[in-house]
């Protein structure tokens, strides 16, 4: 049986060892591209696909991630920027409370609308503090979100906004 991805995240940690995952925005890939991806990603020894993207305006979603799990064994992780972006051929969900901004519907309103469908779906669930750092250009995710990104000169508000969101999740 396959260890379930928070546990290999966990070991990973404990061991002193570093995780990498590439975001793969099912918009932005064509099957061949996402081939190409597939066999870097492979090459570079990636631990994780993310999947997903602030709009997903396409209905490629599933499509990318059976094409990934039929290629390889890198788990991927849904890295939904909306409700309506979760697939049951993932292996986990990461259930992004975006952090930075000050959204009650991007902080726990989406929530709200898809647990319904998370329970029933089987996917492994992730709660995941989501933070956006300013990196100088405007970005879909702030657009989106209606949230200011944390000024990137500022590392003591990400500090912390990241204790309190591990403090109100232990």
């Amino acid at each position: 049986m396959k260890m379930p991805v928070y546990q290999s995240l966990l070991e990973k940690k404990q061991n002193g060892k570093k995780s990498f995952a590439v975001l793969v925005d099912p918009d932005k890939v064509s099957p061949s591209s996402l081939n190409e991806l597939i066999t870097l990603a492979l090459d570079a020894k990636v631990d994780y696909f993310f999947v997903g993207g602030s709009l997903v305006v396409t209905d490629h979603l599933d499509e990318c991630i059976q094409q990934i799990k039929s290629s390889c064994s890198i788990p991927v992780l849904l890295f939904p920027g909306s409700p309506s972006q979760i697939s049951k051929h993932a292996d986990a969900l990461l259930y992004l409370s975006l952090i930075s901004g000050r959204n009650a519907d991007m902080l726990i309103g989406q929530h709200v609308i898809s647990a319904p469908f998370v329970k029933k779906s089987g996917l492994e669930i992730i709660s995941t503090g989501y933070m956006v750092i300013d990196g100088g250009a405007a970005t879909t995710v702030s657009y989106i979100s209606n949230a200011s990104p944390i000024p990137s000169d500022k590392p003591d508000i990400a500090l912390c906004t990241a204790l309190a969101y591990l403090t109100i999740t232990k």
